[in-house]
Order: C-alpha cells, then structure tokens, then sequence
C-alpha cells in the first residue's frame, strides 16, 4: 500500500456567497463544477488539487484564533508572484501577515477565519 499526495482541501463556510466572493473575486480562484451532495458548496481548482467549501455547521470556534495564520491549522499552497498577490489583497482590504521565517510567504485568513499560506515559488 501507498498513500499518495493531497487531493483536495475542504473548508466549512457560514455564508457561501461571502466566501465564494472572496475566492473568485479577491483570489481569482477557477470555480469547478460540484455534483449535487445534499448541501450547499463550491469547488475550486488550487493547481492540480482543489480547494472545497462546505456549507455546514462548523463545531469549531472561529474566534480565538491566533492572529497569525501559521500558528493555527493552515492550507499552505504555492504562488508564483507574492507581490501581485499582497497588491490584490491590500486592494480588497484583506489582512495578512508575513511568514516569520524569512521565507517570501504570507497568511491571511478567509471571512470564516479559515488560513491560508501562500509561498512564492
């Protein structure tokens, strides 16, 4: 047996149109099209993964979080221009914070408090 690599990453959203505004229009994430599972959701393509929103009760807290994004569960994927991405977000008014190791990467947190890394490579 073999496990193999990560085929897609799932967030649970509270509000599915406020989430998908900021994927689509403050990430400029490619929507894929979602076979009816019995509750509201959206898919993403993230390269040759995806990225899953889930319009589902969340039985986690969504505050109290860590203020930087690398110290809480995270989805780390690649970027290739850090600059036009940080220029995108200020545009939207999205914070973000730098990685703290000296890397070109940043986190920011989506409006359900889900964090995403972004590493330029």
């Amino acid at each position: 047996m073999k496990i193999g690599s990560v085929l897609h990453v799932s967030f649970l959203v509270a509000d599915l149109e406020r989430a998908r505004d900021f994927y689509e229009n403050r990430l400029g994430l490619e929507p894929l099209s979602r076979p009816d599972l019995g509750f509201p959701g959206a898919w993403y393509r993230l390269g040759a993964q995806q990225l899953h929103l889930l319009r589902l009760s969340n039985p986690d807290p969504v505050s109290g979080r860590p203020p930087h994004g690398g110290r809480d569960r995270h989805v780390a994927v690649a970027v290739d221009d850090l600059d036009a991405l940080t220029a995108r977000l200020d545009a939207a008014g999205i914070d973000y914070s730098t990685s703290r190791s000296g890397r070109r990467a940043l986190f920011c947190r989506d409006p359900d408090g889900n964090a995403l890394e972004f590493i330029e490579q």
